[in-house]
């Protein structure tokens, strides 16, 4: 199994940035796809939530009207991310479990930097 993140990197804010987590190794449309992110000292919080079987979709309230979650038929996962905030400047993961969204999930991606600045 693999997930692996990419798009992080530096944005001013208020600019946007696409995260991608590209899947391999699953059955993609039996899992249920996480984005979270981490800032050095701090728990991680998750962010976005995109269950694959029914195409529900659930964000954290500090990103919703900013943040979107989606998927494609190539397995890939994306996290648009508009009018970023200095605050959402975190290492970026993705994770995927079989049945829904939290703090455990089965596998976990190694993660991609997002600093926005002021």
């Amino acid at each position: 199994v693999q997930l692996v993140e990419s798009g992080g990197g530096l944005v001013q804010a208020g600019g946007s940035l696409r995260l991608s987590c590209a899947t391999s190794g699953f059955i993609f449309d039996g899992y249920a796809i996480g984005w979270y992110r981490q800032v050095p000292g701090k728990e991680r919080e998750g962010v976005a939530c995109i269950i694959n079987s029914d195409g529900s979709i659930d964000y954290a309230d500090s990103v919703k009207g900013r943040f979107t979650i989606s998927s494609d038929n190539a397995k890939t996962v994306y996290l648009q991310m508009n009018n970023l905030k200095p605050e959402d400047t975190a290492v970026y993961y993705c994770a995927a479990d079989t049945d829904t969204c939290g703090d455990y999930m089965d596998y976990w991606g190694k993660g991609t930097l997002v600093t926005v600045s002021s």
